[in-house]
């Protein structure tokens, strides 16, 4: 379905379109507690059921312009998938949409979300033409925070209790770039 997403290599990645075949390992790395405790959209446990119809309707997004998502691979040639980073909810009238990356908490703390989500937010703006993009975190995850600061992202507000995560009410830190941004 998402064919027609390239593949983005950078200096110690390459983030190819997610994919069916991406299935096991994406069950194995989303399904690690630590990364659903802070992010918004992967639940947990997760079911095999539920980790393809993830991956169904981001191809689905991808080959319909609502979205772009790419898992995130260790090595430039079919490397360990590590994570995912994609842009979602594409507003093609207003131009924007909104980031959204993790991590398995092996791969944390060595710049890769960073250079997975810097490769994402330039193919936004260069090639989906977006002018605006969104990201939104749980306060209580200040490494999103920092990886965003690090992509010249601005933090515009805190929506109050705008997520429940294991039953808790959470805040939720809104950060945008504008396309004529400085980068970080």
């Amino acid at each position: 379905m998402n064919s027609m997403l390239p593949s983005l290599p950078t200096e110690r990645l390459l983030l190819a379109p997610l994919a069916e075949h991406h299935l096991n390992r994406f069950m194995a790395v989303a399904g690690e507690r630590s990364v659903a405790d802070t992010t918004i959209s992967v639940p947990h446990p997760l079911t095999e059921a539920a980790a393809r119809a993830w991956i169904l309707q981001a191809m689905t997004e991808s080959a319909a312009g609502r979205g772009v998502h790419f898992a995130v691979l260790l090595g430039l040639r079919d490397g360990a998938f590590i994570g995912y980073a994609g842009i979602r909810g594409i507003d093609g009238e207003h131009h924007a949409g909104d980031l959204s990356f993790w991590l398995g908490a092996a791969y944390g703390g060595n710049g890769y979300a960073t250079e997975a989500a810097r490769a994402v937010v330039d193919f936004g703006f260069a090639n989906l033409q977006l002018n605006r993009i969104c990201a939104y975190h749980m306060v209580r995850n200040p490494a999103s925070g920092r990886v965003l600061a690090k992509l010249g992202f601005q933090r515009e507000g805190c929506l109050r209790q705008r997520a429940r995560k294991w039953g808790v009410y959470e805040d939720v830190l809104v950060w945008a770039r504008l396309k004529d941004d400085l980068a970080g």
